[in-house]
């Protein structure tokens, strides 16, 4: 397989494969939260635990949409419109599920200049795999229990208090104190959460006067549940088990992708991860054709399956 760090593109390539599209960009957030009306209304009309797993399923899926769909807002590559990727890409991807655009493009900028290395802050999240399968699957439960869910939580509660370093990493810094009092953390955290707090307040409000608030518990609970198991197996799926290099055909992993997996863990082609780490302006709906062009010039190998990837993240030895 032929590896060279350029990929095969002509100027005119790179031009058509990056270019921006509004109403694509518009469809992925009207789809997303189409879907998410969707999970609900089924809940409503057919409550059953069917239904309900169902629900959870498809939400989780779709929370996991929206942190892609953010994504793509902090590389630009969302619609055209620089305004229109600040604001929507904030407010309607990234504050649902109390993430902040411009903190996230910040910390995302870090993990693409050195991934893999020394100083991607998103190390901590693939450096412990391969592990031992009983680890592996400790991880999944802790994440489908709702522990991890729970740890999220008291994440950004700190984060936004100013108690702890912003980031989405399993890295928790503590910023100094000196000289705070309690009400400096109230203020923090009501100035640094509100649009969160006025989103899920918003989703609230709707499911309420629709007659069925109990659906945002539902939200919450998609939240703490499948939302962090779907992002551990995608993050393992894009650079675990994979070398410490900065050539991202070695650090970066492409993964197949079905429907189900599509509905859960990789939603907005973020499945094919090489090919966005070799070209970042790249727009989401563009990356399976590059990833066809690179077939076609043998850069790339057929990409494994999650359950492959998996195997693979658990396969470390058990000690004596």
């Amino acid at each position: 397989m032929n590896t060279s760090h350029k990929p095969p593109f002509t100027r005119e390539q790179i031009r058509q494969l990056t270019q921006r599209s509004n109403w694509r960009g518009a469809w992925a957030v009207f789809s997303t939260w189409a879907l998410i009306a969707a999970s609900f209304a089924l809940l409503a009309t057919w409550t059953n635990p069917l239904t309900f797993i169902v629900a959870l399923v498809l939400l989780g899926g779709r929370q996991l949409a929206l942190a892609i769909l953010q994504h793509e807002a902090a590389h630009g590559t969302l619609f055209k419109n620089r305004r229109a990727n600040r604001l929507i890409g904030d407010w309607l991807c990234a504050r649902p599920i109390w993430l902040k655009l411009e903190n996230y493009r910040l910390h995302h900028m870090k993990h693409h200049k050195d991934t893999g290395v020394q100083g991607d802050p998103d190390l901590s999240l693939t450096a412990p795999f391969p592990g031992t399968a009983r680890s592996l699957r400790r991880k999944l439960l802790r994440d489908i229990s709702g522990l991890t869910g729970l740890k999220f939580l008291l994440g950004w509660v700190l984060m936004d208090a100013g108690v702890l370093k912003w980031t989405v990493s399993a890295d928790m810094e503590k910023l100094p104190q000196e000289g705070r009092r309690w009400y400096h953390y109230v203020r923090d955290f009501c100035v640094n959460a509100a649009p969160t707090l006025i989103v899920n307040a918003a989703l609230f409000g709707i499911l309420a006067a629709s007659g069925h608030a109990w659906l945002y518990a539902v939200w919450v609970l998609a939240y703490l549940t499948p939302y962090p198991l779907f992002l551990r197996i995608r993050s393992i799926a894009e650079h675990a088990c994979l070398d410490a290099s900065r050539d991202p055909y070695r650090n970066t992993r492409t993964t197949r992708a079905g429907l189900l997996a599509r509905l859960t863990v990789a939603p907005m082609h973020v499945n094919y991860h090489l090919e966005h780490h070799l070209l970042a302006s790249v727009p989401y709906w563009n990356l399976p054709k590059m990833h066809r062009m690179l077939r076609d010039q043998d850069r790339v190998a057929p990409p494994p399956g999650y359950l492959e990837v998996l195997r693979l993240a658990g396969s470390a030895p058990a000690s004596a």
